[in-house]
């Protein structure tokens, strides 16, 4: 037992990101865990060795399936989530395609939301369509639709709340119910929000993903992905998922990093719902926006059920200019403290141009079809003094 839950329990959310599962006397009084640069692991007896390949002896076998560093930021993610068990992988795109390549077989069927990240998209339709598993589409912010459109052989419902690029929010709890009644499981991507904001797992999900590059990292600098469920789903997914499947391993080099970004999560989603809270109410004024799209404003159209299932509104904001595709390109290039690039939840503000960046190999109606207009800008607000990315906005808005 780690030295922190000898205390007075229940411990808060940023003690246990920083102490769970982690005892420095343990470790040679080392304050910080220890980073293990091993691939393989020896074994005292050949006994010994055939009762871990067998899972009838904890221990480590080989870095494919488990690192003590690894399994450290697997319990303390698990901790964070309130989940039963966590697996952490290479990349958020290693966490999905390890799980659903596990869950899912030829002729079962997995409905997701309208509005997805391009690579789960494109996963989804290249990967698992190619291989007899029908995916659909459905606009599941009306959980009526699912209830309508469910079947016997509907595995698995997928969504992201709030969706990326824009925010779109999906009730967990309800689409969780009618999910679990017709027998199918439901994941919830929990990227945009960390655990500090939102716990799908409290509101009826199934499993948790994330990329762990974003927000839970939170300086830009690795890849990594996780998932939060079932241990004995997880059991599956990290012995046939991984192991056999994707190979989506994370060194243990990241996962330290991971642990480091984790000590100041709590903080930094604090800053950055401060800043886009302030950024958004901007936007919202400005003559030349057409729309913003942020869970913290009393005019967004689920603000109700932000209030509800998230603690705060998040650091993503999206917004709609009035000039289309051309003013989206202009108010991008005219930018000077927000940095032009894909990827969300670092120190820095972030800001990107669907229709130019990550969907731009969509066609119009593609893009039309998954609410993605041609003038939205996707917004990942860091940690800068907000008086001077309101300047940078103010300015870059002046010449659309």
């Amino acid at each position: 037992m780690s030295k922190p839950d000898t205390l007075h329990p229940p411990l808060g959310f940023s003690t246990r990101a920083i102490h769970h599962a982690y005892d420095p006397y343990a470790g040679h009084g080392a304050l910080n865990p220890p980073l293990y640069l091993s691939s393989t692991y020896c074994f005292p007896t050949v006994a010994e060795g055939t009762a871990r390949f067998a899972g009838e002896q904890a221990g480590f076998v080989y870095s494919r399936v488990g690192n003590p560093t690894t399994c450290l930021l697997e319990e303390r993610i698990a901790n964070l989530e309130q989940g039963e068990a966590a697996l952490v992988t290479a990349s958020g795109q290693g966490a999905i395609t390890s799980l659903l390549w596990t869950l899912l077989a030829p002729g079962d069927e997995l409905i997701a939301d309208q509005t997805l990240y391009g690579c789960t998209f494109a996963f989804f339709h290249q990967g698992l369509e190619k291989f007899g598993v029908k995916v659909r589409h459905l606009d599941l912010t009306e959980p009526a639709n699912l209830e309508a459109a469910i079947s016997a052989k509907t595995r698995l419902v997928f969504f992201e709340s709030p969706a990326n690029p824009n925010m779109r929010l999906v009730d967990i709890a309800a689409i969780a119910a009618i999910a679990r009644r017709h027998g199918a499981l439901t994941v919830v991507d929990n990227t945009y929000c960390t655990p500090y904001l939102q716990r799908p797992l409290e509101w009826g999900a199934d499993f948790v993903v994330h990329s762990a590059t974003k927000y839970l990292g939170g300086h830009g600098d690795l890849l990594a992905g996780a998932i939060v469920g079932p241990k004995a789903a997880l059991d599956e997914v990290r012995y046939v998922g991984i192991k056999d499947m994707t190979g989506a391993v994370l060194s243990s080099q990241d996962a330290f990093l991971v642990l480091r970004g984790l000590k100041t999560l709590a903080l930094r989603m604090d800053r950055h719902c401060l800043n886009a809270q302030r950024v958004a109410a901007y936007l919202a004024a400005h003559p030349q926006v057409a729309i913003v799209h942020y869970p913290g404003l009393a005019s967004f159209p689920q603000y109700a059920l932000a209030q509800c299932q998230m603690a705060q509104p998040g650091g993503m904001v999206a917004f709609e200019l009035q000039g289309g595709i051309a003013a989206g390109r202009r108010f991008m290039d005219a930018l000077r403290l927000f940095t032009r690039a894909v990827s969300l939840g670092d120190a820095e503000s972030l800001a990107q141009h669907p229709a130019s960046m990550t969907h731009a190999v969509y066609s119009l109606e593609e893009r039309a079809a998954h609410f993605i207009s041609e003038g939205l800008v996707r917004l990942s607000v860091g940690l800068e003094d907000s008086e001077d990315l309101l300047a940078d906005l103010e300015q870059a808005l002046a010449q659309v």
